[in-house]
């Protein structure tokens, strides 16, 4: 079984559809990670009983201290597996090194056009036919790690940006879930 920790900062619809996933699975999400105390994330996490816990990124000195004790919380937890879900900070060196080739992310554009957290209203903005999602591995970059898997969908041209980001979300929970239900079984496999 492979434990996985689940990090975002707002809605958390991609973290609701990840533990929904999982379940029937021999895999689980352990906690939930934000950056933010305001998140719904954490009102998901509370109905789906998903323990969770909230560190400041708001300074460099917090981010260094936060991500000290994330990094222990996930050793207390047993995490194998991290995966981003709308979690709109960069991860350090720190974290990064100590889950390589096992933290992930979610983003709403086609990379590596459109990194950033403006992904999808850059997108909409653009002339591009094909918009989509990828889920790629985290490196020290902002969205440039590895792409792991990309879907797409042909825009008409005529919908609005709430549109596009509908069929974004639609997308992100469709294809996320399966994408790292394939990964935690290759790292069962191989541990």
């Amino acid at each position: 079984m492979a434990k996985v920790t689940v990090f975002a900062s707002g809605n958390g619809s991609n973290f609701e559809a990840i533990v929904k996933a999982l379940q029937g699975t021999s895999h689980r999400v352990v906690c939930l990670i934000s950056d933010n105390e305001k998140a719904y994330a954490l009102d998901r996490a509370r109905r789906l009983q998903v323990p969770y816990h909230v560190f400041p990124f708001r300074t460099k000195t917090e981010r260094r201290d936060s991500e000290e004790k994330i990094l222990n919380l996930l050793r207390s937890y047993g995490t194998d597996f991290i995966a981003l879900a709308g979690f709109m900070k960069l991860l350090s060196p720190l974290l990064i090194d100590a889950y390589p080739n096992r933290i992930v992310n979610i983003h709403p554009s086609l990379l590596p056009k459109y990194p950033g957290t403006q992904g999808i209203r850059d997108s909409y903005l653009s002339s591009d036919l094909e918009l989509g999602i990828t889920i790629h591995y985290v490196d020290y970059g902002l969205d440039t790690g590895p792409i792991i898997a990309q879907r797409s969908f042909r825009r008409i041209g005529t919908e609005t940006i709430e549109e596009i980001e509908e069929k974004i979300h639609a997308l992100e929970h469709e294809v996320y879930p399966k994408v790292l239900i394939d990964l935690l079984d290759a790292l069962e496999q191989n541990k």
